[in-house]
């Protein structure tokens, strides 16, 4: 199995949080064939309708469309970036990454440095590094050649193309959360293809979820769905040095996740649970206490609350420039979205 060439085209596109609309261009021009309407609000986030057939609840599909990146903080004299995280990242994954910025004049390309090991003190081999220690080198002569390709607040991502990998799977940053955004699409194909669902089907590729979920809570808002699902990643649990207990089993391979938990509406969740066994979909279920960590939780506290669920897909190594997922996954988890919808009927309610 290849990559689907909308999620490749989505990996191949930087677009850090707050600077989503190279890859949310993309996305809503793949869905113009299928989408009597698609378009983008204020806040950047977009948004692909396929009408529904009667009167059956609206469904709202929600993955969130930017990246974990860097920020620009400081120039030195010497003409290296000083820079802050965009997102959460373990620094240590940042050390000896190839890195673009996205500046007014266009790409600029760069090296994340350190100190090399042969010149670091004993002490500093013992530390785990710190963004504040790490710079990033254009290859400026110094400072004043610097500010003339870059300013402050420009932002970047890691420079990586996707990689295939054996078993169909693949490798790159920015799955967490193109998956989503792909499920969603796709899904709203596969109802499209299917004659519609009876209600709407609200596809969304939603901003700013890796700063503080904002997007969703502010398309919620003025979309105001029936139900939604929210897609995302979840952590695989196939590699060593997880512990199973708090973390529930979701090796990759095995399906998408379906959550239950306090945020999660109990008929929504019985719905997909119900709907992956009808379909004979492979799935998992993973259970959460208060919050999720997804745009599901803007989502469900929008206006007087809509009935939501989370849909996840197994990924390994999240917040790193090579994440993995399976595209087994990938395509079951767009398939459970999928047919959930056309089992929402006219009169279907969600209450508890």
């Amino acid at each position: 199995m290849t990559i689907p060439e909308l999620l490749s085209d989505l990996l191949r596109t930087p677009g850090p949080s707050g600077r989503e609309s190279r890859p949310a261009a993309i996305w809503r021009d793949w869905c113009r064939p299928f989408a009597t309407e698609v378009d983008v609000d204020h806040m950047g986030s977009s948004w692909a309708r396929v009408p529904g057939t009667a009167s059956g609840p609206s469904l709202a599909v929600v993955g969130h469309i930017d990246e974990i990146g860097f920020h620009v903080t400081h120039i030195t004299d010497e003409g290296f970036l000083r820079f802050g995280g965009v997102g959460g990242w373990d620094p240590m994954n940042l050390v000896g990454q190839r890195v673009v910025l996205d500046t007014l004049g266009g790409a600029v390309y760069g090296v994340i440095g350190r100190k090399a090991i042969h010149i670091l003190s004993e002490d500093e081999r013992k530390e785990v590094p710190k963004l504040k220690n790490l710079h990033v080198d254009i290859g400026a002569r110094d400072g004043d050649e610097a500010k003339s390709r870059v300013r402050i607040g420009d932002v970047g991502v890691v420079d990586v193309e996707p990689l295939e990998l054996p078993n169909d799977l693949v490798v790159s940053r920015a799955l967490d959360n193109r998956v989503g955004c792909y499920v969603a699409a796709r899904s709203a194909q596969i109802v499209f293809e299917a004659g519609g669902a009876a209600g709407d089907f609200l596809a969304m590729a939603v901003v700013q979820e890796e700063v503080g979920l904002r997007g969703a809570g502010t398309a919620a808002y003025r979309h105001r769905p029936d139900v939604a699902i929210a897609v995302d990643v979840t952590h695989a649990t196939d590699t060593p040095g997880i512990e199973l207990g708090e973390i529930t089993k979701a090796p990759l391979g095995s399906g998408p996740v379906i959550e239950r938990g306090t945020v999660i509406h109990p008929q929504v969740f019985e719905l997909l649970y119900e709907t992956a066994e009808a379909q004979d979909i492979p799935y998992t279920i993973a259970s959460s206490a208060r919050a999720t960590g997804t745009d599901a939780d803007a989502i469900y506290i929008s206006r007087a609350g809509v009935p939501t669920g989370l849909v996840t897909v197994p990924l390994r190594y999240m917040h790193s420039s090579v994440e993995v997922i399976s595209l087994d996954d990938l395509e079951n988890a767009a398939k459970l979205v999928a047919a959930f919808a056309m089992q929402l009927q006219p009169g279907t309610k969600f209450v508890r």
